[in-house]
């Protein structure tokens, strides 16, 4: 069984002059449905606000909350934060602490939306408004001592994850994505793989695996959270990469491979992939929590 966090507030109408394609949750939600007895569903509480205000400014907090983000924050948001997203904004956070708590327990878990690594200290950009990634690892490293590994294999450098949590004891940073995508002024993660235009799945695996192997083992994480965009897809609307459908599924199962082998627990988190059809997006969404998923049950049952 693989455990899915998700919650109703997580599929939200589409606020006016909107560019992002908002059917995309609930196309994942359906999907994970017709598995049934495959997935077990956990509802996140949203996150307080005492934990936001840890992370972003409580200027913006704020102003997110009470759904007033000035124009400026809402052109580099990418939307309007109505009510509703705000609502949203404030509940995917809960849910990639949640998943991350469920994987300390069982090994893997996914939430079902979240990976909003462009958010910063004191606004939104690039579609993402709070940093659920950065308010899950401050809250596991301060709270609970644990050692944390983001790593982030979305097409676009997770620069809000690894501004808003330079400095902090305890979490590190890793991103492999296209070096001259989104977004233009790079932040510094522990450690930055930039990658040319139109690299492929050989290419990306064999960096992946150079790079990423000895990270893990200097940094010796006790939880990974994984930011597994499907945008590094050769016909993605927003990546500048090449990986098949076969690329992407190497890539899981070697990130898969490296925490099982270091028996570290794994939270994934959905991040980007864009285009006009949703459903195949979304199909990719769902083929990396299902792969994760089951590969970390096997190796529960093997190690029995």
């Amino acid at each position: 069984m693989i455990r899915v966090v998700h919650h109703p507030l997580y599929v939200t109408p589409p606020p006016a002059r909107s560019t992002y394609r908002w059917g995309k949750n609930g196309a994942i939600r359906d999907l994970l449905l017709d598995e049934r007895e495959r997935i077990v569903w956990h509802v996140p509480e949203a996150i307080p606000r005492l934990w936001l205000e840890a992370v972003h400014d409580p200027a913006y907090v704020d102003e997110v909350l009470s759904a007033a983000v000035p124009p400026a924050k809402e052109r580099r948001i990418g939307f309007p934060v109505t009510r509703a997203v705000a609502e949203r904004a404030a509940m995917v956070p809960g849910g990639t602490w949640l998943a991350a708590r469920l994987a300390l327990s069982f090994g893997f878990a996914a939430n079902s939306a979240g990976g909003s690594h462009h958010a910063l200290a004191d606004t939104g950009a690039g579609y993402c408004v709070f940093n659920d990634l950065a308010l899950a690892a401050v809250r596991l490293a301060e709270e609970q001592g644990m050692r944390v590994l983001i790593i982030d294999c979305d097409v676009h450098q997770g620069d809000g994850t690894a501004a808003l949590t330079a400095g902090r004891a305890g979490i590190a940073t890793y991103s492999i994505h296209a070096e001259k995508n989104f977004p233009t002024r790079k932040a510094r993660s522990t450690l930055d793989v930039g990658l040319p235009d139109g690299v492929g799945d050989d290419d990306y695996c064999a960096a992946l695996e150079r790079t990423l192997t000895p990270l893990l083992d200097e940094v010796r994480p006790d939880i990974i959270l994984y930011q597994g965009g499907v945008d590094p897809y050769a016909g993605d609307r927003l990546g500048r990469l090449a990986l098949t459908d076969d690329g992407l599924a190497r890539r899981d199962l070697l990130v898969a491979r490296l925490a099982i082998d270091r028996r570290i627990p794994l939270a994934s988190t959905v991040g980007g992939g864009y285009g006009d059809d949703t459903l195949a997006i979304a199909r990719r969404h769902v083929a990396v929590i299902l792969r994760l998923g089951d590969t970390f049950a096997k190796a529960t049952v093997a190690a029995g």
